[in-house]
This record gives structure tokens, C-alpha cells and sequence, in this order.
């Protein structure tokens, strides 16, 4: 059994899509961050950096996974999908996954305070993080119209990553209009059963629109 440490953010849902998606039994454990639980020691044990997604293995020792990247390569080793075997494709796969953790996550993350939270408004920090959300929108719009998914003809757990941040691109502020082959991604992956299951379950657990709200102005990476 697999125990995953969560909040309804993009972070959390990177995990919890791919466990709908590789079809594994997980208990849910809610992490409220406006409490700031995920600062409380109990949590700190588990991931020194205070930051949600955590993975908790029991069957394997209780072994501990943190950082969402990492919680879905694990995933993907442990279980086979959507991590494909030809080393080239999962090398792309790896390659698209780190973009979205070095760029799309944070870009967008600073984007939603900025643009949102800031107790005053600074437009030429709103203008940077949401320009630079479009060009990144724009550089994945141009792979999708090379492949029908980052890593090629696959489904990967790259997709996973970036869909479930480019999905709230319009509470960044930024839009998707004239991205047609990203588009068309964002739309093919939320009708798929197993992201929608992937996002809707954390939300249910923790339904609270203010909890949900206060999710989203965690920055994390």
C-alpha cells in the first residue's frame, strides 16, 4: 500500500493523477497548508523541506519519496508505465519532466502570487512571470505539434507533470489562445478518467473552496 502526504495544488495532483492512471491502491492523507502542517516535525520527518507531495512505500520498508518529481519517476520505475523502456523515449520523457520542474512549476507558481496575492500590485512582476508562462506555453505548443505527447507517441509521466500546472494557466493570468496543438493535449488528457479522478479526489477529501484558495498561493517546486 502506498501512503501519499497531499494538498489540492498542482504538485499534488502530479501524483495523484499518476496513481489513478497506473491504476494503484493509495490512502490519502490531507496536509492542510493553511494550518501549516507541513511545517509541524511529524512532516519534517518525512520530508526535511516541509513541502507537499510526500510518498510513503509500506511495502517496500516504508521507504519515503518527496518532491513530485521524484515521487513519479519512482512510480514509474516501480510499476513500468508510462516511463517507457526505450532509453532514448524515456530520456525525453525525463528531459520534458524536468521542464516543467524547473520552468513551468515555479514560472507559473510566481505568476498566481504576483498576480493574485501580492498585497500590492507590481505590474512589471506581473508582466514577467506571465510572459514568461506564454513563451514556456509556446515552446510545449511547438513539441505537440511534432508528437501527440512530450516524449513522442506515448503517454508519459512527463505529461502528467505539465498538465496539471497548464491546466490553471487562466489563474495565472495567462492564456492559451492560438495554441492549438497544446490545446488539444490539455483537452485529450482532461477527459481521460484517471486525471479527473487524479484531481477531483484531493479536492473531495479537502472540500473547502477557502482550503483550496489558500493551496494555491503555495509556491513550491
Amino acid at each position: 500500500m502506498l501512503d501519499l502526504y497531499t494538498s489540492p495544488t498542482p504538485n499534488g495532483y502530479k501524483v495523484t493523477v499518476a496513481l489513478e492512471e497506473m491504476g494503484l491502491d493509495y490512502n490519502l492523507i490531507p496536509v492542510d497548508l493553511a494550518k501549516g502542517e507541513q511545517k509541524q516535525e511529524s512532516f519534517l520527518a518525512l520530508n526535511p523541506n516541509g513541502r507537499i507531495p510526500v510518498l510513503v512505500d509500506r511495502d517496500a520498508d516504508d521507504f519515503v519519496v518527496f518532491e513530485s518529481g521524484a515521487i513519479l519517476v519512482y512510480l514509474g520505475e516501480k510499476t513500468g508505465q508510462f516511463y517507457p523502456s526505450d532509453p532514448r523515449v524515456r530520456s525525453r520523457a525525463l528531459q520534458w519532466l524536468m521542464f516543467q520542474m524547473g520552468g513551468v512549476g515555479p514560472m507559473m507558481g510566481q505568476a498566481n502570487v504576483f498576480y493574485r496575492y501580492f498585497p500590492e500590485t507590481i505590474q512589471p512582476a506581473i508582466d514577467r512571470y506571465q510572459h514568461e508562462c506564454r513563451r514556456l506555453f509556446e515552446v510545449l505548443d511547438r513539441r505537440l505539434a511534432e508528437a501527440p505527447y512530450l516524449a513522442g507517441d506515448e503517454l508519459t509521466i512527463a505529461d502528467f507533470a505539465n498538465w496539471t500546472w497548464v491546466r490553471t494557466h487562466s489563474w495565472s493570468g495567462v492564456s492559451v489562445e492560438g495554441l492549438g496543438y497544446l490545446q488539444r493535449w490539455l483537452d485529450e488528457l482532461s477527459a481521460r478518467p484517471g486525471c479527473q479522478a487524479g484531481v477531483r479526489k484531493p479536492e473531495r477529501l479537502q472540500a473547502s473552496d477557502k482550503l483550496v484558495a489558500a493551496a494555491q498561493t503555495m509556491v513550491t517546486r
